[in-house]
């Protein structure tokens, strides 16, 4: 897909301010647009890549997905799926929508099992510790 170059206007954003605004680095951004996860809508006269607050929602949900362990395989298709479901919300789309669902849970339940856990960890050793100063 061939990228357009765009003027600069009040709604794009340069990489560093998409990186400040989602949390995410430089690096990151730049490689999602090199593996075509969240490629950016313009670049500028100069070269410099040029996000739209829709490209920044897409890296946003990306983020979102990213403790739950999605792959960038996953990731893109749930983008498409998204944009799918925006135009056409078919029985199809939104089946395979249900099914990111059920997996987003049983990922998020995953996670509060592991910070349970983590939490046990840290009463053990504040334990110890409070035995050992007595």
């Amino acid at each position: 897909m061939e990228r357009m170059t765009a003027p600069q206007s009040p709604h794009t954003h340069h990489i560093g301010a998409v990186a400040e605004r989602t949390g995410l680095s430089l690096r990151t951004l730049r490689h999602y647009d090199e593996v075509g996860l969240v490629t950016p809508s313009g670049r500028s006269e100069g070269g410099f890549r040029l996000y739209t607050d829709a490209d920044v929602e897409r890296i946003l949900l990306v983020r979102r997905m990213k403790p739950l362990g999605f792959t960038l395989e996953e990731m893109g298709d749930l983008l498409g799926l998204a944009s799918t479901l925006e135009s056409n919300p078919g029985a199809d789309a939104r089946a395979r929508l249900d099914g990111y669902l059920a997996s987003a849970h049983e990922r998020r339940e995953a996670l509060h099992n592991k910070l349970d856990m983590a939490d046990e960890f840290i009463a053990l050793l504040e334990q110890r510790r409070d035995g050992a100063d007595s």
